[in-house]
């Protein structure tokens, strides 16, 4: 077993490994303590490494990505490739991602560095495809442990299935309704520490998890700080976090980098879940052509303006957005600020060069790169084993026909999407009879569809054919259905709230299902952009001040994803789950004879 650096967390009132931190609303959550290696095996590890010395300074590599969301297997689709810009202009995909690959390449990175540190930004896990999703992602953290990942921020997703949930994963224990999934073989949990500076107990203050690590190797120290978005409560379940309170990402980096600094560590890196856009989707575009910062916009570059000069590098996440730009901080010195785009499908290397006499990063020096996951290197066979046995566990129910497709079913960034309009439409018809509801429309968050439905076979079911895993990985949040009352007057909120508060910067445009239509006017601003007159349901347009069933899940029913409004609904009727609903759909429109065709567009009509 290679051995590791020191990691130093806050200090607990127990030494145990796993320990119990706190209680929250009756959730008991739980910190890890990573123990230092034997002497012996490290300097036997150091003695093999060359390692990079310049003196009295040293060059410390990072190693980070982001937004795993459990992709053991290659993504399939547009999903699974990364635009690349050649040096004429045009631009080509790369097939990209697969944690065989991510750890051939990681490790190959790793090769004659000293001083190498991987860490992560979160959403590692959560919104899951199936081969982690079905096992509570069990699978993932045992890759990441193999992996050797050292440190990770938690992401909303992390918390998808609430704290009671993530303190199983990071201390380990059968799943408490499920139990142990493989026989004789008890679920270790996280090697590696969950950050969790700014999830705190509502009660008492305390962080949930430890708010920062401090990684240790022959004197080189470095401060680990990690953050969550702060919006985190409104695009999660809140029973899963009740008593829990997501504060100021600014303020809990700055607070812990001064207590980091009250013990001596100077260098300091900030891991945080919350990112930006940059000009380009392209993974190799160079953000910072025009001048520091001008090629990204959005949340992390304010944040990054305000925090802590003394954070020398913030390395990000939640956008699933691929960058290495530089962004000026508070006292006008270049930073670096880092995304990995998303899925494992590229890693970001950035040199960190340490002065022993400052005990400070050189910031001048600092650079970063991301790289592709490409899946022209040897597999990494540790890694094939894992998805080979876990694949066996979960072929009886994934590897069942639901239904087939003429062709794929895309899900892209646009504001109306073929397989959106397919869910919403699915979600509709399961709950329009009377029975069921009676729903007049349904609504569908673009968040929860997590990958097309493409014609491709995956495995041997034959291309065309729709496998239960193909269809999870599509939902894998299992929400349950609900049908509620809305007044028309709350219908068209809704609407705006797409476009307006706290989704004005990055709208989330819902999907909807077929009969009701509305145009999206994006010359215009803010919830303007809803053009009122112009919604309408089986032709007629909607009345402010009548009732309407609309069947949603209970993702959306409790206002989640910045849509307060339809926390106001009545009336509420519980039903199946959305995956469910959506094999339903499948195996009723469609057969091998008949495979069910991408939904027209037209439901959304937008003005550009």
């Amino acid at each position: 077993m290679s051995a590791s650096p020191h990691r130093t967390r806050p200090p607990r009132p127990h030494k145990s490994r796993r320990r119990i931190l706190a209680a929250v609303a009756g959730l008991t959550t739980v910190g890890a303590l990573v123990a230092a290696v034997p002497a012996g095996a490290q300097e036997s590890r150091e003695h093999r490494d060359r390692g990079h010395s310049h003196g009295r300074t040293v060059d410390v590599q990072l190693l980070s990505f982001n937004d795993l969301h459990g992709n053991l297997q290659p993504p399939s689709g547009s999903g699974g490739r990364v635009t690349h810009t050649n040096p004429d202009g045009t631009t080509r995909t790369v097939d990209a991602g697969g944690v065989e690959y991510l750890a051939t390449h990681l490790r190959e990175a790793r090769e004659g560095n000293r001083y190498s540190i991987t860490a992560a930004a979160g959403d590692l896990i959560g919104a899951t495809p199936m081969l982690s999703g079905l096992f509570h992602d069990e699978p993932t953290i045992e890759a990441l442990n193999r992996l050797k990942l050292d440190v990770t921020s938690v992401g909303n997703h992390e918390f998808d299935e609430g704290a009671v949930e993530l303190a199983r994963i990071q201390n380990g224990g059968c799943h408490p309704t499920e139990g142990c999934f493989e026989q004789g073989k008890k679920f270790k949990g996280a090697d590696f520490p969950y950050l969790t500076a700014n999830v705190t107990h509502e009660k008492n203050g305390r962080p949930l998890l430890d708010p920062y690590v401090i990684w240790e190797r022959n004197g080189v120290r470095i401060g680990f700080i990690g953050v969550t978005l702060e919006g985190t409560p409104d695009i999660v379940n809140a029973a899963g976090i009740k008593g829990l309170k997501f504060g100021d990402e600014i303020e809990a980096i700055n607070k812990y980098t001064r207590i980091l600094e009250r013990k001596g560590v100077k260098s300091i890196v900030a891991l945080l879940h919350e990112g930006g856009a940059p000009a380009s989707s392209s993974y190799n575009y160079d953000c910072d052509s025009p001048g520091p910062g001008d090629g990204i916009s959005g949340p992390i570059v304010d944040i990054a303006k305000k925090v802590s000069p003394q954070v020398d590098a913030l390395v990000t996440g939640h956008t699933h957005q691929a960058y290495a730009c530089t962004v000026a901080d508070p006292a006008g010195k270049p930073r670096t600020v880092t995304s990995a785009a998303s899925a494992g499908r590229l890693y970001t290397d950035t040199t960190l060069t340490y002065d022993r006499r400052t005990r400070d990063i050189v910031r001048t020096s600092v650079a970063a790169a991301n790289h592709v996951v490409t899946r022209d290197v040897p597999k990494a066979a540790d890694m094939t084993r894992l998805i080979d046995r876990w694949n066996t566990l979960a072929a009886p129910v994934a590897n069942r026909p639901v239904g087939h497709v003429s062709a794929d079913i895309d899900n892209p960034a646009a504001e109306e999407r073929p397989l959106g309009n397919l869910i919403a439409d699915a979600q509709l018809e399961a709950h329009a009879p009377a029975d069921k509801g009676g729903a007049q429309l349904a609504l569908m968050n673009p968040g929860g569809i997590r990958a097309p439905l493409v014609h491709k076979a995956s495995g041997s079911e034959g291309d065309g054919v729709v496998t239960y895993g193909e269809a999870f990985t599509v939902q894998p949040f299992t929400n349950m259905m609900n049908v509620v009352d809305l007044t028309g007057a709350q219908l068209i909120t809704t609407l705006r709230q797409q476009v307006s508060g706290p989704n004005q910067a990055s709208p989330k445009i819902l999907q909807v299902s077929r009969g009701f239509t509305y145009t999206l006017d994006l010359t215009k601003a803010g919830a303007d952009r809803i053009v009122t007159g112009s919604i309408r349901l089986g032709g007629e347009a909607i009345d402010p001040a009548k009732t309407y069933r609309v069947a949603l899940n209970e993702f959306l029913a409790g206002g989640g994803d910045g849509f307060s409004v339809l926390k106001e609904h009545s009336n509420k009727l519980v039903g199946t789950s959305d995956l469910d609903v959506l094999i339903a759909y499948l195996g009723a429109h469609s057969s091998a004879s008949s495979p069910l065709a991408p939904p027209a567009l037209g439901r959304i009509t937008v003005v550009k």
